[in-house]
């Protein structure tokens, strides 16, 4: 990066260097009015030229094939041109429609010049990538006497997030285009704190980031109901890694290691754990899976209207009786379709009269289907785990349909069953093996995190909605 105020100081030392040698020219004349010089001008304004760099292209051409100025008074008037460049922040936001190329050119830079950063960019950064409301820090070269127009572009700053930015730097009257990188540091958020209005607020008010309430509340969504069972004076406690920049700014949330809830009525504590076989998933400090019912509605579209109940119906392409072996809930085109648990994806693809199809086994007893899909969301494949709520697809009208809708089917023990009645649970404690690691690990979290992590007994009697 440069270091403007360096700039700033060559700048006076180039004056006063410049000063010096119209001095010098103005005696050397003076004293020898019937000598020839020697010396050319450029010759002078060379070693001034390297000294205050950057400078714009445009001024330093002019410099070098200026004619030797045959008088003083030319020579200061090229002296004054060179003092009344100078160095000025300026910023842009985006506007939606905006082009960097737009953008550059509304601000005064000309349209040439904003072609070149533009080529230059695109070795690092994709200029189409900008987005509403970003902002392009500069640094150019304005002049003084003609109401600071801009001149040139010394600098160009592109924010992409807290830890990385794109950076556009004059060099020899060419652009170089460069990303910095700022290393991430891993650190440990340990906070408690005491409910005292709408959930989110107390939280955020606490210190905790809005990715981490988020991640809290979803971990306790099934048990708890936040809007009626959480009062004034209840108490959480929540640990999460997060990774900030060298300025100590957030720049991503990670994994909450331990998360509690401390309610009138009952105290529930959750500890993450590996098994190495499905992943991550939270546990009671017993081993126990804190039981999250599927989702018997997994769509955003809350109001959805059931089209076709499970069971025997006159089919309507058919047109024949036949068993329909999940709920079809009517809905329109795009409607985001959410994984009614967490588990892994066993089929993604088209199949048959299903249309598009997902598969998701949540355990050794149930597993879920959704089909008649427009398409999957991005990174839903086969072998990909998600959890309960994440977005795996869109409501579509594919295979054999007759108009959009979600097709949803919950499997138990390899039998389709009706969704709207089971108390399905996702959820699979520990035991053997993995429930004595487990209990290391509570053990090391609880040591690790002892300022935070008060231990009370668990009361097994879990609030539903």
């Amino acid at each position: 990066m440069f270091d403007w105020r360096a700039l700033q100081k060559h700048k006076i030392i180039s004056i006063c260097y410049f000063s010096a040698i119209a001095i010098a020219f103005v005696l050397s004349l003076s004293h020898n009015n019937n000598v020839e010089a020697s010396t050319d001008a450029k010759d002078y304004l060379s070693p001034l030229i390297d000294i205050a760099e950057p400078v714009p292209s445009s001024l330093t051409t002019d410099f070098e094939t200026q004619e030797a100025p045959d008088n003083i008074k030319a020579m200061f008037e090229l002296m004054d041109n060179m003092i009344n460049y100078q160095s000025a922040r300026k910023e842009i936001t985006i506007q939606r429609g905006d082009t960097l190329i737009s953008s550059l050119t509304r601000l005064g830079i000309a349209k040439d010049e904003a072609n070149q950063i533009y080529h230059s960019v695109k070795s690092d950064f994709s200029p189409s990538s900008l987005k509403a409301g970003q902002k392009i820090e500069l640094f150019v070269s304005v002049d003084t006497q003609k109401n600071n127009q801009i001149i040139g572009v010394n600098l160009l700053t592109i924010k992409l997030d807290a830890s990385r930015r794109v950076r556009v730097v004059r060099r020899d009257g060419e652009f170089e285009t460069f990303t910095e990188e700022d290393e991430l540091i891993e650190v440990d958020n340990a906070i408690s704190g005491t409910f005292n209005g709408a959930v989110s607020v107390s939280m955020r008010n606490a210190g905790v980031s809005q990715a981490a309430v988020v991640g809290f509340t979803n971990l306790f969504n099934d048990p708890i109901n936040f809007s009626r069972d959480i009062h004034k004076g209840d108490k959480f406690t929540i640990v999460y890694k997060s990774l900030v920049n060298k300025n100590h700014e957030l720049v991503k949330t990670g994994k909450i290691i331990y998360a509690e809830l401390k309610l009138r009525n009952q105290t529930i504590s959750l500890y993450r754990f590996e098994d190495g076989k499905s992943g991550a998933e939270y546990y009671q400090p017993n081993g126990q899976a804190l039981k999250r019912a599927l989702d018997r509605k997994p769509l955003a579209f809350k109001a959805a209207r059931i089209s076709s109940p499970f069971g025997r119906r006159l089919h309507p392409i058919l047109k024949k009786h036949i068993i329909h072996w999940g709920v079809d809930y009517a809905a329109p085109k795009g409607t985001q379709i959410y994984a009614g648990g967490d588990g892994v994806v066993q089929v993604a693809k088209y199949n048959g009269g299903y249309g598009n199809y997902i598969k998701i086994r949540h355990n050794a007893e149930y597993s879920t289907a959704y089909g008649h899909m427009s398409g999957f969301a991005k990174g839903i494949r086969a072998g990909v785990r998600v959890t309960q709520g994440q977005l795996i697809g869109y409501v579509g009208s594919t295979g054999r349909s007759t108009g959009p809708h979600l097709h949803y089917e919950v499997i138990q023990n390899g039998k389709r069953v009706n969704p709207l009645t089971i108390k399905a649970s996702a959820g699979e404690n520990l035991s053997g093996a993995a429930l004595a690691r487990f209990k290391q690990n509570v053990a090391s979290i609880d040591k690790q995190y002892a300022d935070v992590i008060t231990k009370q007994p668990a009361k097994t009697k879990l609030a539903r909605k």
